[in-house]
């Protein structure tokens, strides 16, 4: 697949909360790593895609995972009609072409595989490909930047001090109950009113982290809501298909959030 296709064409709808636009601006200037720290669902995924559109960046984006290997991030040997072909996994052709490269929820990945970016996120910003017996020096354009959601930390689901350490870091959550509205009433078509309930539902939701919810309503999840409203679906069924059933299993905790839901309504 050719870099081309990895520049974001259209501006991604993104909403400014603070001042991280221009943070991780300054942070580009010098290719320093980044570490985007929120919980699920608040808009980093959104905000890395607003930004390579805004620099003109071309966007590398791997979805971490528990068996995701470092061969998997760097590449490998493969057969082909030609005989054993080198493929570049996504961080290296990032790393070769000058790409920001966003792993996504990088504590879902294991400890032994997001090792393979120390090297990248130091003064030597090198890849060392050990099967090929080559060593990359990154493109001047290339930048790491990874999402870590600190609600996760647990032993078995943190990133290592060693990581951290190597990282800047801007901080997500969600926004305030106005700007919350208006993201959701622009992405999902309902109209303001809606979104302001929307709102109240998920404010009571996440009054219950840590009493029975890891997580309360993310953003994403409200806007899933208001698209449902929007087709035609009641609130109630709205939110039950798209925040009550998703979000947990416990029957206690979907009733408290129906009583939540009626009284907003």
């Amino acid at each position: 697949m050719p870099l081309s296709d990895y520049l974001i064409d259209d501006e991604p709808y993104y909403h400014a909360v603070g001042k991280e636009v221009g943070h991780f601006e300054a942070a580009y200037a010098d290719r320093m790593p980044i570490m985007l720290k929120g919980p699920t669902g608040c808009g980093k995924t959104r905000f890395v895609e607003h930004m390579a559109w805004k620099l003109k960046k071309p966007l590398v984006t791997v979805s971490c995972h528990e068996d995701m290997t470092a061969s998997d991030l760097v590449g490998r040997f493969l057969l082909d009609a030609e005989g054993t072909v080198w493929h570049d996994g996504p961080l290296t052709l990032a790393v070769r072409h000058g790409a920001i490269c966003y792993l996504d929820e990088i504590v879902e990945a294991r400890q032994d595989t997001t090792v393979v970016i120390h090297s990248l996120t130091d003064d030597r910003r090198i890849l060392p490909l050990e099967k090929k017996n080559e060593v990359l020096s990154a493109h001047p354009d290339f930048q790491l930047v990874i999402s870590y959601n600190p609600g996760y930390q647990s032993v078995l689901k943190d990133l290592k001090e060693s990581t951290k350490q190597r990282f800047g870091a801007i901080d997500f959550n969600y926004p305030s109950a106005d700007v919350e509205a208006e993201i959701i009433a622009h992405e999902s078509g309902v109209d303001g009113e809606i979104a302001a309930t929307l709102v109240k539902i998920a404010e009571r939701s996440r009054n219950l982290k840590g009493h029975g919810l890891e997580e309360g309503a993310s953003t994403r999840m409200l806007i899933h809501v208001g698209q449902l409203i929007n087709r035609g679906l009641p609130l109630g069924e709205a939110c039950e298909i798209a925040l009550v059933l998703p979000i947990t299993d416990d029957p206690d905790i979907r009733s408290a959030l129906g009583s939540a839901i009626a009284a907003c309504a």
